[in-house]
């Protein structure tokens, strides 16, 4: 194992994460695609690994603190499909960019604070491979009804 492997898994055993068996995809799309040296991951829901799905609209039916801890659920569902698409999450080199949407109320608007959960989590993963750029969006609904959809771009070495 390298120095960076090892630092990543230290990482994820410190902070208490098992990785789960990744999501399978609830459409005709792949849970990830790869050109050259980037790894692009398909959105993620909040599943947790025994199926339940995290749902409801973040302002009047999920508070900001409940949406965090379900965007935080969606990077370890993406760090799971990191991980199943690489063999090794020591092959991340930078997380590049982040798009998080939030099936938000109309006049919802901490939409950054909510996303905060699963960048805040690739951070605590990555260190400062972690940092990445991002949009955090309000949608007026999401599949299934789920609270938190984050889909990532990822450089990767081999």
């Amino acid at each position: 194992m390298s120095d960076a492997t090892d630092a990543v898994y230290s990482r994820l055993r410190g902070a208490g994460i098992v990785l789960p068996a990744p999501p399978r995809p609830v459409a005709n799309f792949a849970t990830h695609a790869r050109e050259g040296s980037l790894l692009f991951l398909s959105g993620q829901g909040p599943q947790t690994e025994t199926g339940h799905i995290h749902t409801g609209k973040v302002g009047p039916e999920v508070t900001v603190a409940e949406a965090y801890a379900h965007a935080r659920l969606v990077g370890i569902n993406l760090l799971a499909v990191l991980h199943s698409a690489l063999g090794d999450l020591g092959k991340v080199k930078r997380v590049i960019k982040l798009l998080g949407m939030v099936n938000a109320a109309p006049d919802f608007t901490d939409h950054p604070r909510v996303i905060d959960g699963c960048s805040d989590l690739f951070v605590e993963v990555f260190g400062t491979a972690g940092h990445h750029a991002r949009s955090a969006v309000g949608v007026g609904s999401l599949p299934r009804n789920i609270t938190v959809e984050i889909e990532a771009v990822v450089a990767i070495e081999d």
